[in-house]
């Protein structure tokens, strides 16, 4: 490769990027407006959902909100939650697909049809773990009486996923946007390069070159806890490397920070790894389920 087609690559992808910011960043700051106005509200519904946790779990995961599912991971952790409502939330939570999907001018038909996906998985799944495992649903504190783990994980929330706390809504939304903003521009520019390296049809093979592989490499990107597996999973979709099936399959696994308090919080290892293990064998089943039929 040239160092001339190298910056045409570099400078492309930066006018790209650079269009999406300000339809990201009104995005985003809607987003902290909602979270920032009904996030106690939103904990509070899940806590007292009961055994219809599954349903106010998948309608709520859905909300883009920073560091809700480890607010679910932290109340299954203390069985204030069940497992079923758990699931359900990690299902449906979307981290910043939503946000990249609307600055990427997607359909909306396209957008609403994945969400509702995500939400009817998250029900399906989560109601048919609850009837199967006769949920143990009742509060209890740790030995030291820490209020539940409530504060510890409130603060892990915030500190490994968008480093907001304490900042006006602004200032935040900005913030979300240029760690979301610095994540696109890594990811178009190394497609941009594979693009030219590469092949276009040859780095989508990558995930197509037999069936369902790209529904089971996308599965295994989703268990990154953080931000950046949905950024790169969402971008691959929208830069046309991967369809619906190894979207949906990566997206449902992924639970932003979820993972990440639950392995904390929960001490039960044996458990986090076959809740993992569900997540996993959902997301394959179901985005290949969909990526067959569509």
């Amino acid at each position: 490769m040239t160092f001339s087609l190298f910056l045409d690559v570099l400078l492309e992808t930066v006018v790209d990027t650079l269009k999406i910011a300000p339809i990201l960043y009104l995005t985003y700051l809607i987003l902290e407006y909602i979270e920032h106005k009904a996030s106690h509200k939103t904990d509070a519904v899940l806590e007292k959902a009961g055994h219809m946790g599954p349903l106010f779990g998948s309608l709520l995961g859905l909300i883009p909100q920073c560091g809700f599912s480890g607010a679910a991971a932290g109340f299954y952790a203390t069985r204030t939650i069940t497992l079923g409502t758990l699931v359900a939330v990690f299902l449906a939570t979307s981290d910043e697909m939503l946000p990249i999907l609307i600055a990427s001018n997607v359909g909306a038909g396209t957008i609403f049809t994945i969400l509702g996906i995500k939400l009817a998985s998250g029900l399906a799944v989560g109601f048919l773990i609850d009837l199967l495992h006769h949920p143990d649903h009742h509060k209890h504190c740790d030995e030291h009486g820490d209020d539940c783990l409530h504060e510890e994980i409130h603060e892990l929330c915030h500190s490994e996923h968008c480093k907001c706390e304490g900042k006006n809504i602004f200032l935040a939304a900005l913030i979300h946007t240029a760690e979301t903003i610095g994540l696109i521009f890594a990811v178009s520019l190394l497609l941009g390069l594979g693009f030219e390296w590469v092949g276009e049809d040859r780095l989508s093979t990558l995930f197509t070159a037999r069936h369902f592989l790209g529904e089971a490499i996308a599965a295994w990107m989703g268990l990154i806890p953080n931000c950046a597996a949905s950024v790169l999973i969402t971008d691959l979709y929208t830069n046309g490397v991967i369809g619906i099936g190894p979207l949906l399959s990566g997206l449902l696994v992924n639970a932003g920070v979820g993972l990440l308090v639950l392995f904390r919080s929960n001490r039960n290892l044996k458990e986090n790894v076959r809740i993992v293990c569900i997540l996993l064998l959902a997301g394959f089943v179901i985005g290949s389920g969909i990526g067959f039929i569509l």
